[in-house]
């Protein structure tokens, strides 16, 4: 397995890994030509997507999703995802169609499918967009080494991030911790050019397609799915949204946010364009810029530090004592809190398999914060619903929120939710629309509801205890009780027991 370096007029400053086969390679055979295979992973797309550029440019070329069940049904599996992707997939398949090929579905471990594949269709070599989690970096050594038992390449190539991890680095080497830093490297850096959708290209024939499962009924109101309707958003977000995203971005209730992210996970869209596209609005799009340095931020964390996954990346807070409470838990899923921003947030994620930033912000101090329980336990939970739910982008956000990761928040800042919808929710309109038994709350109770008299209540048909709950937590007493184990725990002090409250 290798990162190829150099294609057609040569390496662009600054990028390492945009190329193709090299002359030597080619030399292998006699007619300069080779058969490819294009293996899909979290590409879904044929526009700017260089492993599709690189294998087309060697030879003929056959495209292929392997469906896996350890993600299909692993701990990080979700519903909403899985049809998202097989609608994306059955997309692809159509664009594919469009340009002479198919896409060719198989079932099973890549290990074992891709080099069986790979023989049936004399392929020389496997292109690959590279993966940076844990997962599918160990998926990715597997099956590098049983192509090469078989005489065949695996080929990484970039795709899934403007920048490399290697490519952003401290002056000693070392990979930065600090966002603001990494943000300027980043920013620094000349990015490749956006490549164009494949024109004429040599299909391999003759390989059984295969069909793609049912993707039946959308679990929740999801997003269109595709490269066709990603695009279509872009468009529209780059005519009509982005000029205004520096002053609208943290209001849920506004159609402020760009709406990519699951494009972006999915790889319908590719970062390198989407950064271009955006460019042209200035100081808007600088802004927006920085949002995608974030994410991939947290993609370059995952690379350089795996533990992350399953520890906090600031080791002092691995002794902090979260308190077991099932019932607290289950009413912050259930957005049943008695804090309106909060349930307004969770029910929006169980509704649509989407949050908006701000509302995942203060969803996820809420449980990590007020609650005191395991950040981990709200991580795998946004990752079961969230369509663009993703591990580095997932783990970085919930341990920025919980004070435990990367450049985070400070472990004593612990938002009210009460203050957050005062200032990014004002009218209350994101609240009404989630939590509808607060619809008739007058606004000067909707963000306390519990607050409202008796004779209040009965006229907004909303009788807390009953028709809406009471707060679960005192925030005050909350906040102290956060603010105390998290110090706790940087002593490395281990108090025997966590009140409850």
């Amino acid at each position: 397995m290798r990162m190829a370096t150099g294609c057609g007029a040569g390496r662009e400053p600054g990028n390492l890994r945009y190329g193709c086969l090299t002359a030597g390679d080619r030399d292998r055979w006699e007619d300069g030509r080779v058969t490819s295979i294009l293996w899909y992973r979290r590409d879904l797309r044929v526009h700017d997507l260089p492993a599709l550029a690189a294998a087309a440019e060697q030879g003929s070329v056959l495209p292929v999703f392997v469906l896996d069940d350890r993600l299909l049904g692993g701990r990080r599996a979700s519903a909403n995802r899985t049809w998202f992707m097989l609608e994306s997939l059955r997309a692809l398949d159509e664009s594919l169609r469009e340009r002479g090929t198919r896409l060719h579905i198989r079932r099973g471990r890549p290990e074992q499918v891709i080099p069986e594949l790979a023989l049936a269709c004399g392929a020389d070599a496997v292109y690959v967009s590279r993966d940076y989690a844990p997962f599918g970096r160990r998926r990715d050594e597997r099956t590098g080494r049983a192509l090469n038992a078989v005489g065949v390449e695996l080929i990484e190539m970039a795709g899934a991030l403007a920048q490399e991890p290697e490519e952003i680095l401290t002056g000693k080497g070392a990979p930065f911790s600090v966002f603001g830093p990494f943000r300027r490297k980043w920013e620094s850096l000349p990015r490749r050019t956006v490549l164009p959708a494949p024109g004429r290209t040599v299909w391999v024939e003759g390989i059984e397609p295969g069909e793609l499962p049912p993707a039946g009924h959308a679990p929740a109101a999801i997003i269109e799915p595709g490269e066709a309707a990603a695009r279509a958003r872009l468009d529209r977000w780059v005519k009509g949204g982005l000029a205004a995203y520096p002053e609208r971005r943290d209001f849920p209730a506004s159609d402020g946010t760009s709406r990519l992210s699951q494009d972006l996970r999915w790889g319908l869209l590719s970062p390198v364009e989407v950064l271009e596209r955006c460019a042209v609005e200035g100081a808007a799009g600088g802004k927006f810029a920085s949002e995608v340095a974030w994410r991939e931020f947290n993609h370059h964390l995952l690379w350089h530090h795996p533990r992350v996954l399953d520890e906090p990346f600031q080791r002092q807070f691995a002794g902090v004592r979260w308190r077991d409470d099932v019932d607290a838990l289950a009413a912050w899923k259930a957005g049943m809190t008695g804090f309106p921003l909060v349930d307004a947030g969770m029910r929006e994620l169980r509704a649509t398999g989407y949050m908006h930033s701000r509302a995942r912000m203060v969803c996820a101090s809420f449980l990590a914060k007020q609650l005191l329980i395991d950040w981990r336990l709200g991580e795998a939970h946004f990752m079961e619903h969230l369509v663009d739910g993703d591990v580095a982008n997932n783990n970085g956000g919930w341990q920025w929120s919980a004070g435990t990761g990367a450049d985070a928040q400070p472990y004593f800042r612990v938002f009210n939710p009460a203050l957050q919808a005062a200032k990014f929710d004002p009218d209350g309109e994101y609240v009404r629309r989630w939590v509808p038994e607060l619809g008739r709350v007058p606004g000067r109770y909707l963000r306390e509801p519990h607050t409202m008299p008796p004779e209040a209540q009965r006229q907004a048909g909303c009788v807390i205890g009953r028709d809406y709950p009471a707060p679960i937590v005192d925030h005050r007493l909350a906040r102290e009780r956060a603010i105390a184990a998290f110090a706790a725990a940087r002593r490395g002090e281990l108090p025997d027991a966590v009140d409850d409250q």
